[in-house]
């Protein structure tokens, strides 16, 4: 069996769904169903050419960066900053589409120099923007728990810490580490994609549920707790907003309804409004499952600084494989 990078796999996952999504962010469903995207485009609502990433990659490439030299919040927060502020990890150098609860976490960081408090804590401050950027930290740590035997609660403990860098409610640690979990069982166990997730699933509500502390967030996620029930749920009742409940939801629906990268991808996109984020978080776990090889050339060919990116992804020498 020939052994794969899965940084390559996840990181390009990411950063390709965030590109076929940035041209029709905000669209309304009914305008999309219209005039469905059907391939990379260009353009669109943020007037760039085909291939531009936003702030999903960007802060994911940061955290990529930064966990080349080890886990270290505040070097992960230091690599946002030079994302806000000098456009590093982005395709032109300008920084585009920030969401506000990062930016504000950023300038907090900035001002106080706390990695501790400058995540927003209420409930408010629930949007998609730390588990749009989870995916290189649960790699990171799928890594090290196997190679330092560390456990659950080392490693759940690790992603909440990253998460609340600009995400610190409950809500949004949850949504991190329930997709560490499903990464994780991706990796480590065998079947359809739905299968893996949901072995993850119960993995992950199964962690939460031991501390009743948990309990009232971790019902936020109920619908996909069950994977045969939600993947039934009609498109109108899914919402594919910026709220990390619905595009958690959003993004497993895609996955879930269809058996190829593609179709996953343009069926994320397609459900309009948050699309870039939507796309993004889906890409990654069927990036994962379904391999590199898999993304279309023809969208691998356009991405902006394609170069750069995989040879950051070549700097993870990962020697795991999907079974």
């Amino acid at each position: 069996m020939n052994k794969r990078n899965i940084w390559l796999d996840c990181i390009m996952g990411v950063v390709v769904g965030d590109a076929l999504g940035v041209p029709v962010e905000f669209s309304e469903r009914e305008e999309l169903a219209t005039g469905p995207v059907e391939n990379m485009v260009g353009y669109g609502t943020f007037n760039l050419p085909k291939g531009s990433w936003s702030d999903d990659s960007s802060m994911t490439l940061a955290t990529l960066d930064s966990l080349k030299n080890g886990f270290e919040l505040t070097d992960i927060m230091n690599k946002f900053v030079l994302w806000l502020n000098d456009g590093r990890y982005t395709p032109f150098g300008e920084t585009f589409d920030v969401g506000n609860t990062c930016c504000q976490a950023i300038l907090r960081y900035i001002a106080t120099k706390d990695v501790q408090t400058c995540g927003g804590k209420n409930e408010n401050d629930n949007g998609n923007g730390s588990l749009m950027r989870i995916m290189p930290v649960c790699l990171y740590f799928y890594e090290k728990q196997k190679i330092d035997n560390l456990n659950d609660v080392e490693v759940i403990e690790k992603i909440h810490a990253v998460s609340a860098l600009t995400h610190a409610h409950q809500r949004s640690k949850i949504a991190c580490g329930l997709y560490y979990f499903m990464i994780k069982s991706i990796l480590d166990n065998q079947g359809t994609l739905m299968e893996r997730l949901q072995i993850g699933l119960d993995a992950g509500f199964g962690y939460y549920e031991k501390d009743v502390s948990n309990l009232a967030e971790l019902y936020q996620y109920r619908r996909i707790r069950d994977l045969n029930e939600f993947i039934d749920t009609e498109e109108s009742d899914i919402k594919s907003s910026g709220y990390v409940v619905d595009t958690l939801e959003a993004a497993l629906w895609c996955i879930v309804n269809t058996d190829t990268y593609t179709d996953c991808e343009l069926k994320a996109v397609n459900l309009g409004h948050d699309t870039d984020t939507v796309a993004a978080i889906a890409g990654g776990l069927a990036g994962l499952y379904y391999g590199y090889d898999e993304i279309l050339e023809e969208w691998l060919e356009v991405i902006q600084r394609r170069e750069w990116i995989e040879e950051m992804c070549k700097l993870r020498d990962n020697t795991y494989a999907l079974i």
